[in-house]
């Protein structure tokens, strides 16, 4: 069992070994101001930038609180055994040539993980570990970073990358950094959970390449939101590599990046899609935390900027809603009469360099109730213009924010307008400074997503499916009867074997008819010519069973809904990961060419569901499409939630469920399952 990561985020001694990798890490404590000890460890030399060397780990005056392991992979596994044996408090293993080499390098890395015992370690394979807030650098390398009271934590697998980091000039506080390495021994979700237990961390930003172990993050991000500190993630790897399941529909549109996206949404993580929103975002939450809302009002002295906002507003989950009579009331009297008071506002230059003015205006806006109030304000170069007035605006802006309790932003269109100093200035006055309009709205979205996620203690069902050799296929008949038992909607129907027990039926249920024939082994109806529609009465009847008679013995008999408006795919597939999840989609037989789906964590709450089906291109056919009536939503989220309910159920047996198409009958008539694909085990 690994022991708490205090010592290793927060030493007061580091020891270093090795060469010149090493001696960087010295190189980079002194530069930092790091106030503990540093013990270099060398077999030869005597001192390292005025520092005495020791030539082991015996001969060190303590236990090190850190260490830096930059050995050959071979010794790596000796020295790291005999700092554990001497009570080291972790490690940076930065040694290469393990698990990432092959069967030969795992195997080391097993050695590795053995001698180190319960000592905590990151890599191997690992650049480094940065602590900006004590000066404490595990780092052998140039950095861009400086001292912080507080600020954003970024990990990740990429060392490269977290230098890049730290090179950024947009004013983002970093208070730790971390490349992970082949996370042998510490994981993402230990670093999240022991870096939000900081109390310094006011946001954690991570790059992943992949989720070893899923429950445990699930746990560590929400220990972390409890405590406070929302999570960002730039996941790697947009493109489906994941195997696909054979048999159903559901497999194809359920891909491994799907499945990811509804996993970090479902715990309230923000998953970005660059490097500039991860920043912006990171920034955004280190000032203002979590937004509460998606209400935003922008402010600028120019037209053209409140246009340039409200096109970028567009199809973003980012409201910028009008003000109320109230509102205008209160600001009216602040601006000059030919002003328009809406939302973007354009202020004008009628009091440009007016501070009194300018800061009445500004409170009265932010006294507004937004849940974010944005001016927009790109400072002139500082080598040829001079920004008085411009700085003396945002001035009245901040003034105003604080005065009227708001959460204040200043947006800069273009990055280079916005000095990394006067950034800094801005978070100081905790008003935070944005760069560029649609990462900057993108950083909203996400900031308000973390807010109005719900904390509920979501856990993955689990990996563990059935046996694949004990997974057979349910009939239709088989099918449908299970979902039914669960809630779900089906067709009046029967099962039957013979032309007269048919006709009986027929005369039951009523004309229009479907039959199909009923088989385990056919998957697919439509293809197999194992299903007929619109019959009319019973010499068609007749006639299409024994059409099918060579497909089967069985034959389902059932209603034929003719007043759908939609339909849809509702199923279940297995993450090898996650276990079972929930995809509802457009459905009928373009499924897999619309490609339109959205994919949901099981259990799943309704009102997901709800979003979910609002999410979709198809959804314009359940409002009421070219005259056609509106869809009966509501029963869609009830047989989605029963499909939902079946699955969980049985999630350690269920391969995988295929209920397409689903039609949508009008408000009010409900939504019936009218084929159904399951496959399961005993």
């Amino acid at each position: 069992m690994t022991t708490s990561l205090s010592r290793l985020l927060a030493p007061r001694s580091i020891a270093v070994f090795g060469g010149n990798w090493a001696e960087r890490v010295v190189e980079q404590c002194q530069k930092m101001g790091f106030p503990g000890e540093v013990w270099p460890v060398h077999p030869t030399k005597d001192a390292v930038h005025g520092v005495r060397c020791y030539r082991s780990v015996g001969e060190l005056p303590g236990a090190p609180d850190a260490s830096f392991v930059a050995v050959n992979r071979n010794l790596a596994v000796e020295v790291m055994g005999e700092l554990s044996a001497r009570g080291a408090g972790g490690a940076v293993c930065f040694a290469a040539g393990f698990k990432e080499a092959g069967p030969e390098g795992a195997a080391l890395q097993d050695r590795l993980v053995a001698a180190s015992g319960a000592m905590p370690f990151l890599g191997p394979n690992c650049y480094g570990l940065i602590n900006y807030i004590d000066g404490a650098l595990l780092w052998p390398d140039q950095h861009g970073g400086q001292r912080t009271e507080r600020g954003v934590a970024i990990l990740m697998q990429s060392g490269n990358i977290a230098l890049n980091m730290t090179m950024n000039q947009r004013g983002v506080p970093l208070a730790y950094l971390a490349a992970l390495g082949n996370q042998a021994r510490i994981d993402l979700a230990d670093l999240i959970v022991a870096l939000a237990d900081t109390g310094r961390v006011s946001a954690v930003g991570m790059l992943i390449e992949g989720i070893p172990d899923t429950t445990k993050f699930a746990a560590a991000v929400e220990k972390a939101r409890a405590a406070g500190v929302p999570v960002v993630a730039l996941k790697a790897g947009r493109t489906e590599h994941g195997a696909q399941l054979a048999m159903s529909h559901t497999g194809s549109l359920a891909g491994s990046d799907a499945v990811m996206d509804a996993y970090l949404r479902r715990l309230g993580v923000a998953r970005v899609d660059s490097l500039t929103v991860f920043l912006e975002t990171l920034k955004l939450l280190h000032v203002h935390g979590p937004l509460p809302g998606r209400d935003v009002v922008s402010m600028s002295c120019s037209g053209g900027e409140a246009l340039l906002i409200a096109d970028a507003a567009r199809h973003r989950q980012v409201d910028f809603r009008p003000f109320t009579p109230a509102d205008v009331a209160r600001i009216r009297p602040t601006t000059n009469p030919i002003v328009s008071i809406s939302n973007p506002f354009d202020y004008h230059t009628f009091d440009w360099g007016r501070f009194d003015r300018l800061e009445a205006t500004f409170t009265e806006v932010q006294r507004s109730g937004f849940d974010l109030g944005m001016i927009v304000m790109d400072l002139p170069r500082g080598d040829r213009c001079t920004d008085g007035e411009w700085k003396l605006g945002i001035d009245a802006f901040a003034k105003a924010s604080k005065a009227a309790g708001g959460r204040a932003a200043v947006l800069s269109t273009l990055v280079e307008c916005m000095p990394e100093s006067y950034a800094l200035e801005l978070i100081g006055q905790g008003v935070a400074p944005m760069m560029g309009i649609d990462e900057t709205l993108t950083a909203i979205e996400h900031a308000a997503f973390i807010g109005t996620a719900p904390a509920d203690g979501y856990r993955p069902l689990g990996s563990e499916g059935p046996d694949p050799t004990a997974v057979f296929a349910l009939t239709e008949w088989e099918g449908k009867q299970a979902l039914k038992e669960h809630g779900l909607q089906i067709p009046a129907g029967d099962l039957v074997h013979t032309e007269l027990q048919a006709i009986a039926a027929a005369n039951v249920i009523g004309y229009p008819l479907v039959v199909k024939a009923v088989s385990g082994e056919i998957l697919h109806k439509t293809e197999a010519g194992a299903v007929r529609l619109g019959i009319r009465n019973e010499d068609d009847l007749v006639e299409a069973m024994r059409a099918m008679a060579h497909l089967s013995d069985e034959f389902l008999i059932e209603e034929m809904v003719t007043d759908a408006v939609a339909e849809l795919i509702v199923g279940v597939t297995r993450d090898p990961q996650i276990g079972p999840v929930l995809v509802v989609g457009s459905g009928g037989v373009l499924v897999e060419l619309i490609a339109d789906a959205a994919t949901l964590m099981l259990p799943a709450r309704p009102e997901e569901v709800r979003q979910a089906i609002g999410s979709l291109r198809g959804a314009n056919l359940l409002k009421g499409f070219r005259g056609k009536p509106e869809g009966d939503i509501e029963a869609v989220v009830d047989a989605v939630m029963a499909i939902a309910h079946f699955a969980v159920a049985n999630a350690g047996r269920i391969a995988e469920l295929d209920v397409n198409p689903l039609l949508v009958r009008p408000k009010g008539r409900g939504a019936v399952a009218v084929d159904a694909l399951v496959r399961m085990s005993e």
